[in-house]
């Protein structure tokens, strides 16, 4: 019976330990990426706003305002983190020009799925993602406007009543 439990013990021990062991090799396969310390990438990154927005099934935005420098290029990421298809609870993110009537501009959009709810030939929109479902991921390069506030919102049909914000350009 002693032989048993010290053997029982024994087991229990090399279970932990190779636990453990698999553990730690996980933590020290990571490896980080580099990046360059020079001076040109320093001043490229000074000019860049990186700018990365989730959205849910529950048609929410994680935030409600973006503040960009004039002139500043902005590289604009969306999320999808939910699960739905972009057919039922597609998300994009639309930035209007100045002055732009956000409801005016919304109901139009919900007649152009074809063209992923932007409207054809429209000069309202400043910048705007793709539209994209559950899981997926966009992302769009643009240089930020004059200084002043501009709305955003998702175009997907009745979506901007809860999913819109400010663009705020100093």
């Amino acid at each position: 019976m002693k032989t048993f439990k010290l053997l029982l013990t024994a087991t229990f021990m090399s279970f932990v330990i190779l636990g453990c062991g698999e553990e730690k090799k996980e933590k020290e396969s990571f490896t980080y990426e580099r990046k360059s310390s020079s001076t040109k990438t320093k001043k490229e990154d000074d000019n860049l706003a990186n700018i990365v927005l989730t959205a849910d099934d529950l048609m929410k935005y994680n935030t409600n305002e973006i503040k960009v420098k004039a002139g500043q290029k902005v590289r604009l990421t969306l999320r999808h983190i939910g699960k739905l298809d972009k057919n039922v609870m597609g998300h994009n993110i639309v930035i209007l020009n100045k002055d732009v009537d956000m409801v005016a501009f919304a109901t139009q959009a919900a007649t152009q799925k074809e063209n992923d709810y932007i409207p054809v030939g429209t000069s309202d929109v400043l910048a705007h993602t793709n539209m994209i479902g559950g899981g997926q991921t966009t992302t769009i390069e643009f240089d930020a406007p004059e200084v002043g506030i501009y709305d955003f919102l998702c175009s997907f049909p009745a979506h901007y009543a809860m999913m819109k914000g400010k663009f705020i350009v100093e």
